[in-house]
């Protein structure tokens, strides 16, 4: 199956976060991107529709990560960044990942097709 929509979940290599830990931050960024997306009237009918494809991929720090962002919004994309509550890894507040979407997946890809899968 093509799919023509996804969301993409990008986390920062710097911070090197445990399996556990990703998943989580992943389960946060992808249920706050849906919900986002289906506030505005963004995909969200269309990518549901078709299965809810999500890519994970890795950034390379805070930096890279807001740029990321930034280039999203430009295109009108659902960008929602996740912070963590501090209570295992990391202080809190760190921000672990950015969800990105969901949307057209040529559009998401001229923001993020140039990362490496996670």
């Amino acid at each position: 199956m093509k799919f023509k929509y996804k969301m993409v979940l990008v986390f920062r290599r710097d911070l090197k976060l445990s399996p556990g830990k990703l998943s989580v931050q992943a389960g946060h960024a992808a249920v706050s991107c849906a919900l986002e997306s289906k506030k505005r009237g963004k995909h969200f009918t269309k990518w549901y529709g078709e299965g809810q494809k999500k890519v994970s991929v890795l950034c390379d720090d805070l930096e890279h990560m807001d740029f990321l962002k930034e280039m999203a919004r430009r295109r009108d994309i659902v960008a929602v960044d996740i912070a963590d509550a501090g209570l295992t890894e990391i202080p809190p507040g760190t921000r672990t990942c950015l969800g990105i979407g969901p949307g057209p997946e040529d559009i998401i890809d001229e923001i993020t097709g140039g990362l490496s899968l996670l």
